[in-house]
């Protein structure tokens, strides 16, 4: 992603230490993340591109206007492969990586509330 905004890591969602005493405070924050672009990597190596949507209970994350990229193993111009999704839902248990642009305070907030989580 090319932006002048930091990117900064969603926490993982869906565990019991977060779904408990701190919902209203984890709720708030992810509301902060609504519409800003967000990167998310799965297990299988692909990545999607999109505008965050929503996220659920169980940390299943909806994309809007998403693309597909994946690496590509035969010898080709570019290294990465694109395809426009559109909408999509990336369940939680293929989940690796996730990143959202944001400032830097907002940054800092979120990586507060990884460590409360903890």
């Amino acid at each position: 992603m090319n932006t002048t905004e930091p990117e900064t890591y969603l926490p993982e969602v869906g565990s019991s230490i977060q779904l408990g005493t701190n919902n209203s405070n984890y709720v708030s924050h992810v509301k902060k993340l609504l519409h800003r672009r967000m990167l998310v990597g799965i297990s299988d190596g692909r990545f999607f591109l999109g505008t965050f949507y929503c996220i659920d209970k169980q940390g299943n994350i909806i994309l809007q206007d998403a693309v597909e990229y994946r690496s590509t193993r035969r010898s080709a111009p570019s290294p990465m492969e694109q395809r426009v999704l559109g909408l999509i839902l990336i369940p939680s248990s293929c989940r690796k990586t996730c990143h959202v642009d944001c400032s830097i305070d907002e940054q800092l907030s979120l990586m507060s509330l990884g460590e409360q989580s903890s």
